[in-house]
């Protein structure tokens, strides 16, 4: 199938495949004309890195572990150093999620100082990892 007919299919526009296939996420061939083709398994593909980037993932982190990936979900298969690099994007997570809580409740400071309005309440920092 062609890009549009991949990109009906899977609900993604054509220049955000085009964008996978750049990062090396998607590998379609090439017709005699130069069109790109995509397989039956490449719709998978699609939902796989959508539910990769989901979970806050990276194009990069993702272009190494689909190769673990099966199932449209996806479901992650063990890999070599799969958990390890999970478990640093993880970390990673976490250390934002605190940066944001702190600007959030920084910020919802300086409202309560600065007026009238009813104060935002603060939002507990997560637990370091």
């Amino acid at each position: 199938m062609r890009i549009g007919e991949l990109a009906r299919l899977t609900g993604v526009s054509t220049r955000l495949l085009r964008y996978y296939e750049e990062q090396g996420l998607l590998r379609p061939t090439r017709s005699a004309g130069g069109y790109r083709e995509f397989g039956e398994g490449d719709t998978v593909r699609v939902r796989q890195i959508r539910g990769l980037l989901a979970a806050g993932l990276p194009t990069r982190v993702i272009v190494g572990i689909l190769p673990c990936a099966s199932g449209p979900a996806p479901a992650l298969e063990p890999c070599p150093d799969l958990l390890a690099t999970l478990r640093g994007e993880l970390a990673e997570l976490d250390a934002r999620i605190g940066e944001l809580t702190r600007s959030r409740n920084a910020l919802a400071g300086y409202l309560d100082t600065a007026g009238p309005a009813a104060p935002l309440p603060a939002l507990p920092l997560p637990a370091a990892a």
